[in-house]
């Protein structure tokens, strides 16, 4: 699983890294889109969370026929909800970034990239989903593999289509946004290819192929708390976003780059994540909450070493590492100083990212939301506005905020995790 994410964070950086060839307006372009991005993102992880403890919770049980059905279902879901993202992204792109607070120019580089992202969300959400699947039933390694091959089609296609060779035109952003469709489109087919081949716990066969409306309705309530728990903590990005935008497009680019490093780093946590999840969901469905609690808090303790040491590589080379991407002089301040700030929260999230997970794979959907609308509503967006405006700190007034609602999010979900509820939910 941190193998997975680990493709799945390379994703995020390739783009970035051959964007920035082009300039702080196209980094700022691939920014506000990913930004807004994050909306369907929030579908797709939702839905992802509700079908992992379904299916594990089956797994457990020893049941891989149910498994199979709710599979089915959750793929079926994640398709109808991709199309209102589909309409509003693909009539919406100019509107949706001048609200965002993006410049002519910005506008200009990344309407189309916008567009291309937007209309074919359906291949962001069901890579989430079914490889939220294959993590349920334990077979990660499928997880691992569809979006290994997605990332190195993106990673070869991307200076071709951004650039141009031979016949083929240089595109510019757009061409980084048909790389990245082409990669997951393909990463799809595989998974689909997987789902019905027989090498799983589980096979997908046409007698699955019903609508079964109980186990819709379980999916649906499950997934309903996990996208607004999502939405809750990704949408509050853009409230971030909204107010770097006041310090120009140059902190935009830095923010952009130091995010996708960040992302870098947090995605392979997330498999980490992932893992004590499956473990939760499987060990409750066999009957073993006190197993399940151990694999969160070793799982926990992993993590945070590896972030901690993350944090302190940032600190200290967060300015050579986003010079890797821009050579912008005031967009690689901006971007140090973000990882630098944001370093100090690490120690901290490592325990939070396991534990929050371990919640969603319980089928507790609805305690990290709270957590997130403490920490990401309640918490980060005043102080952040508070410090960056009132107090007069800037865009560092912006970090520090950010830095400081990771640290009370772990917190939180720690002492929530140790009051065992979640040991007792039925899914």
């Amino acid at each position: 699983m941190v193998l997975e994410m680990s493709m799945q964070a390379v994703f995020e950086v390739a783009d970035v890294f051959f964007v920035g060839r082009l300039g702080p307006d196209a980094v700022a372009a691939v920014g506000y889109t990913a930004t807004l991005l994050v909306l369907v993102f929030a579908i797709g992880i939702g839905l992802s969370m509700a079908a992992a403890a379904t299916v594990a919770r089956r797994i457990g049980e020893g049941d891989p026929d149910a498994a199979a059905r709710a599979a089915v279902q959750a793929i079926a879901l994640g398709i109808a909800v991709s199309i209102p993202a589909a309409l509003i992204g693909g009539f919406g792109a100019g509107p949706l970034l001048r609200l965002m607070g993006a410049t002519d120019a910005v506008v200009a580089a990344g309407t189309s990239y916008f567009r291309w992202l937007f209309v074919t969300n359906v291949v962001i959400v069901l890579l989430f989903l079914i490889n939220a699947i294959f993590r349920g039933v334990g077979d990660a390694i499928f997880a691992m593999r569809a979006l290994w091959l997605a990332n190195i089609l993106n990673i070869v296609l991307d200076p071709i289509l951004i650039f141009g060779l031979g016949p083929i035109p240089a595109f510019g952003v757009q061409g980084a946004a048909i790389a990245t469709v082409i990669g997951r489109s393909i990463g799809v087919a595989y998974q689909l290819r997987v789902l019905t081949s027989g090498r799983l716990r589980i096979r997908v066969t046409r007698d699955h192929i019903t609508m079964r409306p109980d186990t819709l309705r379980k999916l649906i309530n499950l997934s309903i708390p996990a996208v607004v728990q999502y939405l809750v903590g990704t949408a509050s990005w853009i409230g971030v976003m909204r107010m770097l935008a006041e310090f120009g497009s140059a902190v935009v680019a830095g923010y952009t780059i130091a995010v996708r490093v960040i992302v870098f780093a947090l995605l392979p946590s997330w498999g980490m994540g992932n893992a004590a999840a499956t473990l939760v969901g499987q060990n409750l469905g066999a009957g073993k909450p006190d197993r399940s609690e151990r694999s969160v808090w070793i799982s926990g303790a992993i993590n945070t070493i590896f972030l901690t040491a993350f944090g302190v590589a940032m600190y200290f080379y967060g300015g050579e590492i986003v010079g890797l991407f821009t050579d912008d002089l005031d967009a690689i301040a901006a971007g140090a100083l973000c990882l630098a700030v944001i370093a100090f929260s690490y120690p901290f999230f490592g325990y939070g990212m396991v534990v929050v997970q371990a919640f969603n794979g319980a089928g507790d959907t609805r305690t990290p939301t709270i957590i997130n609308l403490i920490a990401y509503w309640i918490l980060q967006i005043p102080l952040a506005w508070l410090l960056a405006f009132k107090f007069g700190l800037g865009q560092t007034g912006v970090f520090i905020a950010i830095a400081v609602a990771q640290a009370v999010l772990a917190l939180l979900a720690a002492v929530w995790f140790r009051a065992g509820r979640w040991k007792t939910l039925i899914v």
